[in-house]
């Protein structure tokens, strides 16, 4: 269970920009809530509030691959500067729009959220693509279990931070606090990337030769790649899984009139994450992505079981008590996945892999929310969270068919000569 004290010892560079990348996140849970609050008391449409909210989704799919770009073909610290500047101006303009304009211009506010998500800055998938340059191995699956249990903190703190201000002080203030944290957050990992001597990616000797064979091939889209293209499916249905299951059991709350009942599982299904997160990080190893992803089908299987119209009424603490166990298998599926991408993308490409990581899991909640919400209106949220545990099983099966990282076969062939020699020794 020390075993993630100890990871943060052996790599000097993650004490200081693990907690950063993580904190630096927390605008993202943050702002959905403080632009339903503005939005929401500006028109009075909730259904205004999704396509602001909509738009800035859009356009986050769209340039997540772009800015992963950049950052692999110039300073990440330079981009995390210019995307960080942009994305406040633009908060802060969406701010003065809604204090300025009536409510019946809000296909402006659209826009502004559609520009200002193009400028936000890429910091998840800037330091998911750093972490493979830190370590290897069992080490480095540690990092990726870590950050994922971090980042599910995160965002359960982001809520509850958004939250407060907008009763504090005013929903305006609430967004005007993301733009600040999006942009201090940014430009503070980037200085500290810079310091590391991780601010640029390292160039192969091929790519940097500049041969004329070779840069067709390092031009051509990512997506050309089979094993990389798999990989990015695995975290499209797994994100979609995720959503349905969530926007179900909020849906749940709502209909038996206690919406804190589903908010309550939800958050429990947080802190199950959080816990197997710290328990698999204490264990460390190779990640066996199929079967985590398949224990988060089940636990999710078993819920669709206990809600109506398959069960009529169930026991709270039972629910409650699935959530918790169910939710130990997100967090080490999200780190599987992740650092799966993180090994088939080519060295000098990473950050624009982690972008088409972004876009992917982007869609993957395009894809689950309508079809999540026809499920609730028609059938009910057994059918709903079942169809989440569908594509928990895809992404389990699309993984399956992705090969063992070669560096997992050597630390694998390495354990068993250690015990090899223990047992030799022992004999003798």
């Amino acid at each position: 269970m020390f075993r993630p004290l100890r990871v943060c010892a052996d790599v000097p560079s993650l004490r200081a920009l693990l907690p950063l990348s993580l904190i630096a996140r927390i605008h993202l849970s943050a702002l959905p809530v403080a632009l339903s609050f503005l939005v929401a008391d500006w028109t009075g449409s909730y259904a205004i509030v999704g396509a602001v909210c909509g738009g800035m989704a859009i356009a986050q799919a769209v340039a997540g691959p772009v800015r992963g770009r950049l950052a692999d073909r110039g300073s990440a610290a330079r981009l995390l500067l210019v995307t960080g500047v942009g994305y406040a101006v633009g908060l802060v303009v969406l701010v003065a729009a809604v204090a300025v304009l009536p409510g019946r211009a809000w296909p402006v506010a659209v826009l502004i959220s559609f520009l200002t998500s193009l400028a936000m800055p890429p910091i998840s998938q800037i330091s998911r693509a750093m972490w493979p340059r830190l370590a290897e191995g069992g080490t480095r699956e540690a990092i990726f279990t870590l950050e994922a249990t971090g980042n599910e903190i995160v965002e359960m703190g982001g809520p509850v931070l958004s939250a407060g201000v907008v009763t504090l002080v005013s929903p305006g203030a609430a967004v005007g606090v993301c733009a600040f944290l999006g942009a201090v957050g940014a430009v503070v990992l980037g200085l500290v990337m810079k310091g590391a001597g991780l601010d640029t990616t390292p160039r192969p000797a091929a790519a940097a030769a500049g041969s004329g064979a070779d840069r067709p091939a390092r031009q051509r889209s990512l997506l050309r790649d089979a094993a990389f293209t798999r990989a990015v499916l695995v975290s499209f249905f797994l994100m979609g899984s995720l959503f349905a299951v969530n926007l179900s059991v909020v849906a749940w709350g709502r209909n038996i009139g206690h919406a804190e009942a589903g908010a309550g599982l939800v958050a429990l299904w947080s802190v199950g994450s959080a816990l197997g997160g710290a328990v698999i990080a204490g264990r460390g190893g190779w990640s066996h992505v199929p079967l985590r992803i398949g224990l988060l089908a089940v636990g999710m299987a078993a819920l669709a079981l206990l809600l109506p119209p398959v069960a009529g009424s169930t026991p709270y603490w039972l629910l409650a008590l699935v959530m918790v166990l169910g939710g130990t298998a997100i967090a080490p599926s999200l780190a599987a996945s992740n650092s799966r991408v993180g090994q088939v993308a080519p060295e000098d490409r990473r950050a624009e892999a982690f972008g088409w990581l972004a876009a992917a899991t982007t869609g993957g909640v395009a894809l689950a929310q309508p079809l999540s919400g026809w499920l609730l209106d028609t059938v009910g949220p057994a059918v709903a969270v079942g169809c989440g545990a569908a594509m928990a099983c895809l992404a389990a099966i699309v993984a399956g068919t992705l090969r063992r990282p070669r560096s997992a076969e050597v630390s694998a062939v390495s354990e068993a000569s250690d015990v090899s020699d223990v047992d030799t020794g022992a004999q003798g």
